[in-house]
């Protein structure tokens, strides 16, 4: 599976909100998740999280992807009641599995007034 479709994988599984373990066989050793709000050094932690705190009623619209073989980037405006905003998400991928991903949005956005 080329990086933009592993990917596109990703996401479709997470934004789902349910099966997030099906998450786990797209991640690779060593793994690393960046973003404004957390850090995670291992897949099955980052999965743990999500599964702690499920994404329900969360969607995204593609607004952009691309890739080579190593790696993807999408673009995309992420929505939740009370919050849309523009986010990046760009995926380090080797031997076929992602190995890191940097999430990459405004956090203002998710701050209370």
């Amino acid at each position: 599976m080329s990086p933009e479709n592993l990917a596109k994988k990703y996401m479709e599984i997470l934004f789902s909100g349910a099966g997030l373990e099906g998450l786990l066989p797209l991640f690779g050793d060593p793994f690393l998740f960046e973003g404004p709000f957390f850090t995670f050094n291992t897949a099955e932690a980052y999965v743990r999280s999500l599964m702690a705190d499920p994404p329900t009623g969360f969607s995204y619209k593609l607004l952009k992807s691309w890739g080579d073989d190593s790696s993807a980037c999408l673009i995309y405006q992420f929505s939740k009641p009370g919050i849309s905003t523009p986010m990046a998400q760009w995926f380090e991928v080797k031997n076929g599995k992602i190995t890191k991903i940097l999430l990459v949005f405004d956090s203002k956005s998710f701050r209370a007034p």
